[in-house]
Parts: C-alpha cells; sequence; structure tokens
C-alpha cells in the first residue's frame, strides 16, 4: 500500500491531563488529530535547518528515572532504518524538553519541522505549564515503515505502552499514577522527511496519534 499523505493544514494539538487525586496526566492524548487519505505528490520541506549535516553534537540525553524503550528491529532498507532511528531521536527529543523545560532545545530543531515540530512545542509546553515532568518506563514496539514513491518521506508506525511511565510533579516530586487500563496504550505514526543537505538526516514533518489504541494491548 502506499504511504498516505500529511494532510496540509494540521488540527491543533491539545494535550489533556487528568487532574486531582493519584491519576496520571495523559501522555501524548491529541484532540483532533487528522487521518490521511491520499498520497503525497511529494514529500514534506523541512523548515528547521540543524547545525550540522548530521547533528551527531546533538544532546539526547535524559534522566536515568525517565527511561525510553525501543523493542524496533531495523528494516533493511537504508532510507526506512534512518528514519526510523531519528524518529527515536525525535520523541528522545521531546522528551528532553519536558526534562530541560524548553521547547527550544537544539534536539527538538533538529528532528522535527513543520507538524512534527508543532506537535512536540505543544507536548513540552503543555508540560511546563501544567507543572510536570514524566518518570518511569515508555515501550515503544510493533513498529513498521513504509516509504513515500519518491525516497524523500518515510512513514513510521508504532505502539507505545505507557502504563509504568508517569507523571512528576516538578515542585514536589509527587508521582501521579492511575490504574493501568486502555488509555495507557496508544498508536503513533509519524512522517519523517528527509533533509535535503544532510546525511542520514530525517525529520518529523506530522505526527497521527489514535488514543485508547487496542491494537497496542
Amino acid at each position: 500500500m502506499p504511504i498516505a499523505a500529511a494532510l496540509a493544514a494540521s488540527a491543533a494539538l491539545l494535550l489533556t491531563a487528568c487532574g486531582g487525586g493519584d491519576d496520571k496526566p495523559d501522555n501524548d492524548k491529541i484532540a483532533g488529530a487528522d487521518r490521511r487519505s491520499t498520497t503525497p505528490k511529494e514529500s514534506a520541506k523541512p523548515s528547521t535547518a540543524p547545525t550540522e549535516n548530521k547533528p551527531d553534537g546533538v544532546n539526547l540525553s535524559l534522566p536515568k528515572d525517565m527511561n525510553l524503550v525501543f523493542d524496533w528491529d531495523k528494516p533493511k532498507n537504508k532510507n526506512e532504518a534512518a528514519a526510523m532511528d531519528d524518529a527515536a531521536n525525535f520523541i528522545r527529543a521531546i522528551y528532553r524538553g519536558v526534562d530541560k523545560r524548553t521547547s527550544n532545545d537544539a534536539a527538538v530543531a533538529a528532528y522535527a519541522t513543520g507538524g512534527g515540530l508543532h506537535y512536540a512545542e505543544t507536548q513540552i509546553n503543555s508540560r511546563i505549564d501544567g507543572g510536570w515532568t514524566s518518570t518511569g518506563t515508555r515501550r515503544h514496539y510493533d513498529v513498521a515503515t513504509r516509504s513515500a514513491s519518491d525516497g524523500n518521506s518515510v512513514e513510521v508506525s508504532f505502539c507505545v505502552d505507557s502504563s509504568k511511565f508517569y507523571g512528576k510533579e516538578v515542585t514536589t516530586g509527587k508521582i501521579l499514577k492511575s490504574q493501568p487500563s486502555i488509555t495507557d496504550f496508544d498508536h503513533f505514526e509519524i512522517i519523517m522527511a528527509k533533509y535535503p543537505t544532510a546525511d542520514d538526516l530525517w525529520q518529523a514533518s506530522e505526527v497521527f496519534v489514535e488514543a485508547k489504541a487496542k491494537q497496542c494491548q
């Protein structure tokens, strides 16, 4: 099947959080996420330039209590393997921004553009505004990749299990937990666009999330 297109206009990405008690904030739940319906005629154009051809110097380190696990097998296709690696880096960049309390971190600029950049900024800023960060283990699995016909964009789709990944209040250190449920499982589809002047650098240009994803349980 051909890769489906990223829509030209992204819907507003609204992060919601549970309030009160021991509820944990919902991780990466969005309202009004558009679904793709047509094959793209050309790949998305990155708008944020990295400081180097391949930003190997970009810091993606996370605190010890923030564990992002990627149970992924790399595809044989070189472009798809590189896009998959940078999709993981995009997720790391978001949570580095959460930890550092800024959406202007160099890692976000390196691995996100367009709708992907908007998504990252929304996720980070919502956590900053809410006064919480994240802790625990977030598992990414059941990955699949599909290339566009022009070879310049790759769809990376995967499941996320956040049942052991919690919100944590920055000021008090209180960990916000809730009973495990279907809300802990999401299915992501990220359009990774090849940066035209860099070797093996791919940026998240669109992000689509299916919350309460039964196929990920």
